[in-house]
């Protein structure tokens, strides 16, 4: 199945709950796609000794998971994208939403 996942969140449990779903869907063989929006856009940088984001982030980047951070929500925090989570845009999460057969925001 083709999961896309929209975070919206950089609340410590939350991100980390959304990031471990990512993790999981994509060890059982699906294909994942993961848009950050908002405030979502830190979660590389959130790290809390029982929630870190910042690892499942990792984790889901190695396993070949895809991540599209919004270049506007990236702008407005003065922050830039990366190889993990690079700029995109608005028709980008729209792409995703299209190419999904599910969506799932948090």
């Amino acid at each position: 199945m083709k999961l896309g996942i929209i975070i919206e969140t950089k609340e410590f449990e939350k991100a980390w709950n959304a990031m471990r779903f990512a993790v999981t869907a994509k060890n059982n063989g699906h294909e994942v796609k993961v848009f950050l929006m908002g405030e979502a856009v830190e979660v590389e940088t959130l790290r809390h000794e029982k929630f870190d984001v910042a690892a499942q982030v990792e984790i889901f980047h190695e396993a070949g998971g895809e991540i599209l951070a919004c270049g506007t929500c990236l702008k407005s925090r003065n922050m830039d994208g990366n190889e993990v989570c690079p700029i995109s845009t608005m028709v980008d999460c729209l792409n995703m939403v299209e190419w999904a057969d599910k969506t799932v925001t948090f």
